[in-house]
């Protein structure tokens, strides 16, 4: 942040700025200045750090410690740059709205005292707040963002217009991270752990077959594919499986005698269950399923392989 506290950062959002109530009149001071414990509200003040209690509704619960450790000896160089955000629950009492990264790297730090914004806001606002802040950090992956979506959603009893109005989005962004949720729990702990990017992660969205899913994944996985050979692998999938699906369905139709009879021969011939599926234009395929490797072997050896 800038030392002029006085201009907006529209990096925040419409949502938050406005939630925020900004003053133009910000009171400047530095970690050297008094502690005023009746600084009054909107103002940027130094506050001690163990009179603030972290924000119970704070969306991110990981941190990553080594990049915390790094933010803190940052701090021990160059200070706190940009303040944190809290609302004043009592006269020596905080609570944190926004800037939890920082407020733990000050404590590790070894600060004592923290420049603050002071602000007023109710349990909705701090849930509002906390996810919006939470949403628009550069760091946070695809599923935190999804996550942080339905929450307002749910417990900000927004619709989907009014969420993309708050964080910027139009309303198939936001539909496509909400998406993301209805992903296997495998899945979806991939994509948090940046296994996979978001790109992978809506190619498996449009195959409705969770086994069918999962294989893919676990190949992707396997493989290390990229979204575009990800991309034809499921087309590839999809539309075999639908070919196939209408080729049982022309099979179960019009089954001929004649592949009936030739079905049950070899199913005798190779001493397992044989199938045949043939459509209207007697194109299809002779399926010989095995239990084992050696199983596999003995069909071998009967055909002479």
């Amino acid at each position: 942040m800038s030392n002029n506290s006085g201009t907006k950062r529209n990096a925040l959002g419409r949502g938050l700025s406005a939630l925020l109530k900004d003053n133009d009149t910000v009171n400047q001071s530095s970690a050297e200045n008094k502690i005023n414990t009746d600084a009054p509200l909107n103002y940027i003040n130094d506050i001690l750090i163990d009179n603030i209690e972290v924000n119970p509704f704070q969306p991110r619960t990981h941190f990553d410690q080594e990049a915390l450790h790094e933010l803190a000896d940052s701090i021990k160089t160059q200070g706190i740059i940009q303040p944190i955000t809290v609302r004043q629950l009592s006269k020596d009492k905080y609570q944190l709205i926004s800037g939890e990264r920082r407020y733990q790297a000050s404590k590790i730090a070894g600060l004592t005292v923290i420049p603050a914004y002071i602000r007023t806001a109710n349990d909705q606002q701090m849930l509002e707040m906390a996810l919006i802040e939470n949403i628009q950090r550069e760091n946070l992956n695809a599923l935190e963002v999804a996550i942080s979506y339905q929450r307002m959603i749910t417990e900000c009893n927004l619709k989907q217009e009014e969420l993309g109005d708050r964080v910027g989005k139009n309303r198939s962004t936001v539909n496509n991270y909400l998406r993301l949720l209805k992903l296997p729990p495998d899945i979806q702990a991939a994509l948090r752990d940046e296994e996979i990017s978001m790109g992978h992660a809506r190619a498996l969205i449009g195959i409705d077959n969770i086994a069918l899913q999962l294989s893919i994944f676990k190949q992707l996985i396997e493989q290390e594919l990229s979204v575009r050979k990800l991309e034809e692998l499921v087309r590839e999938a999809t539309e075999g499986k639908e070919k196939n699906k209408s080729l049982k369905s022309s099979i179960s139709k019009n089954k001929d005698p004649e592949i009936n009879h030739v079905q049950q021969k070899l199913t005798s011939f190779f001493g397992t269950k044989i199938q045949i599926k043939a459509d209207d234009k007697n194109k299809g395929e002779i399926k010989i399923p095995f239990m084992s490797t050696e199983d596999l072997n003995r069909i071998l050896e009967l055909i002479n392989i």
